[in-house]
């Protein structure tokens, strides 16, 4: 087997939680484990996986739950977040060894990743593409203006929710936040940092289970979907 070439950045600096108990969320149990931990063993259970940088708020990256370390510490390196999640990100980068070509963003708040998802991201990067997982929207959407007023309908012909993990080439990642740190740009996702150097990003079939989990209804949602999945 070649050597481990793959770098998992998990973004978990978020400093505030929409859940209402003041407690991150990043942190909370959720399906039997804290949600960080989820994606941290998941990545690590991948024998292509040379490192794993958590990218956690200033005040816990020095200090961090005991838990965390219920993983592989060899393959483990916790970074400090950013005033944004792109300069959040570029921390994370940053730790990585220079062996990590391929390296895949991935946001903690989407414990419940499948890894056949990963495995689709991955495959993609290694044929030379920057890819993301995603979704094709289903939904009709609607327009609406400041008092809640349909503006119209938007054609969801071609659109897609985006997901995590995004994969990208090291090299294509690295010129994309350069860029946007150059132009103050920090976007929603890094796959807007690639686009915005005109790059191509392709997507791969994400899954329904890589839901954020954002308020207190997702994780009651993420715990039915553990449980129908056991």
């Amino acid at each position: 087997m070649s050597a481990p070439d793959v770098g998992v950045v998990i973004v978990a600096a978020g400093a505030s939680s929409r859940t209402g108990d003041g407690e991150l969320k990043q942190f909370k149990w959720v399906a039997g484990r804290p949600m960080l931990l989820h994606s941290l063993q998941l990545f690590q259970s991948r024998p292509d996986v040379a490192m794993v940088v958590c990218v956690l708020p200033r005040e816990c990256a020095g200090d961090p739950p005991p838990w965390i370390f219920q993983s592989d510490s060899e393959r483990l390196l916790l970074s400090v977040g950013g005033r944004t999640r792109a300069e959040s990100v570029r921390n994370g980068i940053a730790d990585l060894p220079p062996s990590c070509g391929v390296i895949l963003v991935h946001d903690a708040a989407r414990p419940l990743v499948p890894m056949a998802v990963v495995d689709r991201v991955v495959d993609a990067v290694r044929s030379g593409q920057s890819a993301i997982a995603a979704l094709p929207v289903v939904d009709t959407l609607k327009q609406v203006d400041g008092d809640g007023r349909i503006v119209r309908t938007v054609p969801r012909d071609g659109l897609w929710r985006a997901q995590t993990p995004q994969g990208f080439p090291r090299d294509v990642l690295l010129r994309a936040h350069r860029a946007a740190a150059d132009g103050n740009y920090d976007g929603t996702d890094d796959a807007a940092l690639v686009e915005r150097l005109g790059e191509p990003v392709v997507v791969v079939r994400g899954s329904e289970r890589a839901l954020k989990v954002t308020e207190q209804g997702d994780f009651d949602r993420a715990e039915a979907m553990h449980e129908l999945a056991d």
